[in-house]
């Protein structure tokens, strides 16, 4: 008997490929553009900052503070207790911006019309701007930080952890100011933050 060659049907595995990407495709979500490039300092620490459930405050090398914070609903509650704070409006699709977007660093009154720029409007808006105010006086990244740990609670009832993220070139009494206020007011995850450094090798011995 002449031996055939087998042949396998692929059309069953092309069609899973195709549903397979489909699906990852769909329910994929894009990480926003952050708002500023921080160049961290390096150090030898080994702990690893959490990828969800956590508050970012930035700060570039032009001293400009910037915010954020993890999940969208607490980004919108937060939003809301600011706009209630402050007396300034933000509609549906202000909102949605918001909170799918990532940080941010203009004054709350600056903070609509931002929303509603376009992405080469808001870094234009980014660059004009000198952040979110942070003096005593005026201390608007207090109260961002001070709504975000009301909403930063997790399912099981921790806190939301609390880290700065500041530039090498950023002068410390900044970051200083950061500190003092989160420390002041018992502020994070079992009353601690982290500093964002670049890992670097340690001593060897």
């Amino acid at each position: 008997m002449p031996k055939n060659n087998p042949s396998i049907d692929m059309t069953p595995m092309v069609d899973l490929a195709f549903l397979l990407v489909t699906f990852f495709m769909l329910i994929a979500q894009f990480k926003a553009e952050e708002a500023v490039v921080v160049d961290t300092p390096s150090s030898v620490s080994i702990d690893k900052l959490a990828e969800k459930d956590i508050i970012m405050l930035l700060v570039d090398k032009n001293n400009k503070v910037f915010f954020t914070i993890a999940g969208q609903p607490q980004r919108l509650e937060v939003l809301e207790k600011m706009s209630e704070r402050y007396k300034v409006p933000f509609n549906a699709e202000q909102k949605k911006m918001f909170v799918n977007g990532a940080s941010f660093g203009v004054p709350i009154k600056n903070l609509p019309a931002y929303l509603s720029a376009t992405s080469a409007e808001q870094k234009k808006m980014t660059e004009t701007f000198n952040g979110i105010p942070s003096d005593s006086a005026a201390c608007e990244i207090c109260d961002w930080i001070y709504f975000a740990t009301k909403a930063g609670i997790t399912p099981d009832g921790d806190r939301f952890e609390i880290a700065i993220k500041g530039d090498q070139a950023t002068n410390f009494p900044v970051v200083k100011k950061l500190m003092d206020y989160l420390q002041d007011e018992n502020i994070g995850r079992a009353d601690k933050f982290k500093l964002v450094t670049n890992m670097e090798k340690g001593p060897t011995q």
